[in-house]
């Protein structure tokens, strides 16, 4: 399963429900506090079930939704390249498609649901049957499925809960009445529902530039945790290792057993009112197994005493590493990497390797990406297809960029919008934009003018020219020092007035 959308409402700055398309790669860019890692939180809580490196508290309800005394927070997730077959309960497997689970584009939303930031309830909106005649069936027992069968309703199996829910539907296909309803998971018949979809559900894992600093909680830690719960979630392993539990299971069994009969030979009363209890091989935690699972250093010092720039190291050649083994290998488990600001304690160079790993990574079948980043030269390695803007207002907005605000496509205007980036480069694009469209006698127009001196066969020639052109002439002949040199607020004001004059032109 993949993810292709993700909403999130009333959870810490995200009010009313804000959604975020997903690709393979995914960087969410926006200025400081705006919610970028709000996202990758909101996902960690989702998929983790409040066990990840995220805990959800009544402190991440909105606080405008409180005021107005709404509490419930809303994290939902669409998914997209779905299992084929599905059991659903335990009589016989079925598929989403024909339990009417899914949306009209055939993909399958989860929603969770936190009362007053409290225990989750889980749904799936989908696009059912409310007919009265055949709708809440797949909250039916078996029993009542059987009362709703007429004569004229003909049923392959009656002993099947699927099956009579398909002969029912398929008798009032003409007026199903179908329309986009939540339905709880827990009140449904088939109590394994929602864990046979978890099996079918991505790993997500979170790394995030700020951890603590402690043994059992490190970033380096993290990725070897990853590691071991992916290699867990292999089919072929997972079968030895239940063969494994089956084994010692048996042997337990035998074991309380004798100890019993040998009970019963001495005390028969206290021997019959004892049982012996013995969890099932379903039900044991194999990751706990290998939960000390580390990466030591010289002397036997974790890794995650070393300083934050080790650590990050160690932490991009792990992406790296699986980049490689992820395209290299087949069968493997859907996974969704989430990295806060990879760019953190990172030198330039190392920044650039750990992009270029991500973005081979992304490529890997199964495997999507989602960072946030506050660095321009990140987004300027990036294709627009991978960037999403959050800008803020009276609602949180995202924008999927495209062509932005500037009539081409420009990574300059990204980071400008995202970051307030605004630096000769961005302003060299600007005007070179207006003088190919041979608008910029136009753009000059009416503009008060300062005094530039100009070099021209080793004289100087004075000038009076706008402040865009000033700029302009000494970005180009930074050989002349003649005149004084423009300041910051000056070329966020030149930025500024040619940025209002091409969208005002090309709107």
């Amino acid at each position: 399963m993949k993810i292709k959308t993700v909403r999130v409402e009333n959870f810490r700055a995200y009010k009313s429900e804000t959604t975020f398309e997903l690709n393979d790669l995914n960087v969410i860019v926006g200025k400081n506090d705006i919610g970028k890692s709000t996202v990758l939180e909101a996902l960690d809580i989702f998929f983790n079930e409040n066990k990840g490196t995220i805990k959800i508290d009544k402190d991440d309800v909105n606080k405008k939704c409180k005021a107005e005394g709404n509490t419930e927070i809303k994290i939902s997730v669409v998914f997209e390249e779905l299992p084929e077959t599905l059991t659903i309960d335990a009589t016989n497997p079925t598929t989403l498609e024909s339990e009417y689970l899914l949306k009209p584009d055939n993909t399958l939303e989860i929603v969770k649901k936190y009362p007053n930031a409290g225990k989750e309830k889980v749904y799936i909106k989908a696009n059912h049957p409310t007919n009265e005649s055949c709708s809440e069936l797949l909250l039916k027992k078996n029993a009542d499925l059987k009362k709703l069968l007429t004569d004229e309703i003909e049923c392959e199996d009656k002993t099947k809960n699927a099956t009579i829910r398909k002969a029912l539907w398929n008798h009032f296909s003409e007026d199903l009445q179908l329309n986009e309803i939540e339905i709880e998971i827990a009140k449904l018949d088939a109590k394994n529902t929602w864990e046979q979809l978890k099996k079918h559900m991505p790993l997500y894992s979170l790394f995030q530039s700020d951890r603590k600093n402690s043994d059992g909680d490190s970033e380096v830690q993290n990725p070897m945790k990853l590691a071991v719960a992916e290699i867990l979630k292999d089919n072929e392993l997972r079968e030895n290792l239940n063969k494994v539990a089956q084994e010692v299971e048996k042997k337990l069994i035998e074991v309380s057993n004798k100890t019993l009969e040998k009970l019963n030979e001495m005390n028969p009363e206290i021997a019959e009112s004892l049982t012996p209890i013995i969890p099932s091989p379903d039900s044991l935690k194999w990751i706990d197994v290998f939960k000390s699972v580390s990466i030591t250093g010289d002397e036997d010092i974790p890794i995650n005493k070393r300083g934050s720039g080790v650590k990050r190291l160690i932490l991009l050649n792990f992406f790296r590493a699986e980049a490689e083994r992820r395209q290299q290998e087949t069968n493997v488990p859907s996974i969704v990497y989430a990295i806060e600001e990879p760019e953190t304690s990172q030198h330039p160079n190392h920044q650039r390797k750990l992009i270029e790993a991500f973005i081979e990574l992304s490529k890997a079948d199964k495997t999507q990406v989602i960072l946030t980043t506050h660095s321009p030269a990140i987004v300027k390695m990036l294709d627009f297809e991978h960037l999403q803007l959050i800008k803020d207002g009276e609602e949180k907005e995202v924008i999927n960029i495209e062509r932005s605000n500037l009539p081409y496509p420009s990574l300059n205007e990204v980071n400008y919008l995202a970051f307030g980036e605004s630096n000769d480069e961005y302003h060299n694009e600007l005007y070179g934009f207006i003088e190919s469209e041979e608008i910029l006698t136009d753009f000059k127009n009416g503009k008060d003018t300062i005094l530039y001196k100009k070099l021209w066969r080793g004289q100087v020639k004075e000038q009076q020219i706008v402040l865009s052109e000033y700029i302009r002439h000494q970005i180009h002949h930074p050989e002349n020092v003649e005149n004084v040199r423009f300041t910051n607020e000056q070329l966020q004001e030149s930025i500024a007035e040619m940025r209002t004059f091409i969208t005002d032109n090309f709107e």
